[in-house]
Parts: structure tokens; sequence; C-alpha cells
């Protein structure tokens, strides 16, 4: 029988947005499943330990974050230090002189595939992305079009690839109680609107969504059901991308968009019970995690016809060409129009979320530790 491990796993990002659910969630479901292996979670410092773990979890606190280009040579010797047999980093930043072995999960390409070209910063970012994967051990690639991406544009070998899905989180499997009503007051937001929520970073094609909105809002405009539809958008770094306000400017969309920033879980799940449709035209996805939560909530989508989130979706989606602003207004008035295809896309999301669970992702994760033993 093989002797226990001692497994380092880079908890930094565990309170981020997109990247805080994959932490806390495997965490979570490594816990329950396994009470053989020792676990350090390696947190930031000033960041409260993540709740309920069993005894065989412990925590250290490390000063800066994995974007800070000092922590290139600091975190590998701190982890040295604390002597496992191996460490998971759960998204491409690997320090540079990370020490083997160590396992990296994969959630998409987009920092290679859409990411302003030129410059010595980017040519350092894009050799620290192929070389952080390149020198893993086991690469963790969220859905097969992103080991396809690692296979052919990273160039990574297959036998060390393995695809394992991650899973909404169980906050949008819950029901909501009693509590929508005032959330959306706090807010000043009453339906009908659609709803977008993510980062709004380029490749996530908000700016076509505000065009498709657009449209679809003069379209409406003498419906009695949507002639006061709204646009709502959650998301980080909106002061980062400022192109995104200027299209609302210029479709003279100020009155009928909002924009909320970040909002935590329990508030996110009644937005999305709440929306008449979720709207995720995206241009390059890993998987498709955001749609997973519309479809747990039990909201109508719309999504990208890109494999990744066809992978995640299945056939519970109205797919549309994202860089076609008028196939994206196609999709969304085919579903505000017709209350019984929301309805069957509902139950089919459901259907389909339910399929993606985080004690098979951890169950998963954890065959690929053993592997390494």
């Amino acid at each position: 029988m093989a002797r226990p491990l001692h497994i380092a796993i880079d908890a930094r990002r565990a309170g981020f947005f997109g990247i805080g659910t994959y932490i806390r969630n495997l965490v979570s479901g490594l816990s329950r499943l396994d009470q053989t292996n020792r676990y350090t979670l390696i947190r930031r410092t000033g960041d409260e330990p993540l709740p309920g773990l069993g005894p065989n979890f412990g925590s250290v606190e490390f000063h800066k974050l994995d974007t800070d280009p000092v922590q290139n040579l600091t975190f590998p010797l701190f982890v040295r230090k604390l002597g496992v047999d191996l460490s998971h980093i759960p998204l491409n930043s690997v320090a540079y002189w990370m020490p083997k072995p160590y396992v990296v999960t994969i959630h998409d390409m987009s920092s290679l595939t859409h990411r302003p070209q030129g410059g010595l910063r980017d040519m350092f970012h894009q050799e620290r992305y192929r070389r952080g994967a390149a020198r893993a051990e086991r690469v963790i690639a969220v859905s097969n079009a992103t080991r396809r991406d690692l296979e052919v544009v990273v160039n990574i070998a297959t036998e060390r690839i393995r695809t394992v899905y991650s899973a909404p989180d169980p906050v949008f499997r819950m029901e909501n109680e009693g509590a929508a009503e005032a959330v959306l007051q706090r807010y000043s937001i009453q339906p009908p609107f659609i709803l977008y929520a993510g980062t709004i970073r380029p490749h996530k094609n908000v700016g076509r969504l505000v065009e498709a909105f657009a449209v679809v809002r003069a379209e409406l405009e003498s419906n009695p059901e949507f002639r006061d539809l709204k646009l709502v958008i959650i998301g980080d770094e909106l002061s980062r991308y400022p192109a995104v306000r200027r299209t609302v400017a210029a479709t003279r969309m100020a009155a009928s968009v909002r924009f909320l920033g970040f909002v935590p879980g329990e508030t996110l799940r009644v937005f999305y019970q709440a929306a008449s449709v979720f709207a995720f035209p995206s241009l390059a996805e890993g998987f498709g995690l955001a749609p997973l939560e519309a479809m747990a909530c039990g909201t109508p989508l719309i999504a990208s016809d890109l494999p990744a989130l066809v992978e995640a979706v299945g056939d519970a989606a109205e797919l549309v060409s994202p860089e076609n602003v008028f196939d994206i207004a196609r999709g969304l008035r085919t579903l505000l129009l017709d209350p019984e295809l929301r309805r069957r896309r509902s139950e089919l999301g459901r259907r389909q979320a339910a399929r993606f669970d985080w004690a098979i992702t951890a169950r998963a994760v954890l065959r690929i530790y053993e592997e390494l033993s």
C-alpha cells in the first residue's frame, strides 16, 4: 500500500470570482472524499482559512499573489520548505522556478489566443504560460476542447493531460427563500431583464451583446411584456475596459443597461432566477461555468456555438454565432417571445447542469494525485 501523500494546493485566489469557485469546491470535495492524504493549503496573508475541512487539511500563509513578479522566486522557495510530495496550481499562473512534481489546471487558453500581442511583458507572459504547462507532471483541462488546444497550441503530450470537468457552485442549486424581491429592490431592478455575468474582458464579447440588446429593445418597444426590458451586466474589471460603456452610449441604451460589478453568490442566484434570459456570447471559453450556474438555476440560456461551450451546455441552450450581432439578437428574440421554448430550455438546463458535480470532480483529481505517488 502506497504511503499517504503530502499535497500542497495554491489557494491564494480562493476568495476570487470564478477561479475561487474552483478552489473552494475542489478543496471541499477532496475533504469529504479523502481522509488519508495530508493537505496544506497556501492562502494569501490575511485571508481566513476555508471552513469545514477535515483534520488532514492545514493551511499556511504566503504574502504575495501570483501576479507579483517577485513570487517567481519566493513562492518556489516557500513550497520547497513545506516538504510536500506534490503541488497543485489551480490555474496556469505557475511560478517560474516551481519545484516538481506539480499538477496545473488550465481553465482556458484565452490569455494566449485572445491577448494583445507585442512588448516584453506579453512575451514573458506567453513564455511563462507555456512553460508552466510544459513542466507540469499532469495538466488538468476543464474540457476536451481545452485539451485539444493544449495539444495543438502548447504542444503538451496527450498522455500528460486529463480532462476533468468543473461544476456549478452548490449555492446555485438552492431555491431563494423569500428574499428575491428584497434583493432586486435593493439594486433598483425589476424584471423583465436579460442577464450577463462574468468578466468584462474583450473576448467575453459584451460589446456585441449590448448592440444585440439595442436591436431587440427597439423591436419590442411596443410589446406589452418587454417594452421596459433591461440588460443587467454583473462583472468586474469594467474600469479597465471602457469600450463597453462607450458601446452603451453609442447605442443610446444608457437608461436600459445596468452595471452592477461584483455580487456575492447568493445575490447572483437571485438575478439568475429572476432573469428572462441569460446571455453568454463569448468569443473564447475553456468550458463555461457561468452558463452552468444559470442552467442550475433554471434560467433559459443563449450561448456561443463554441465547441467548449457546446460541451458544457449540450442541447439546453439557444446557440448563436458570437461574431454576428444580429444572430445574437435572433437568439434573444427567439427565447423572449416563446414562453414554451423558455420553459423547455429551463428544464433541459437544469437536467444538463445536474450532470456536473464537485464530488465527481474531486474523485477524478484525487486519482491524478495518486497516479504520481
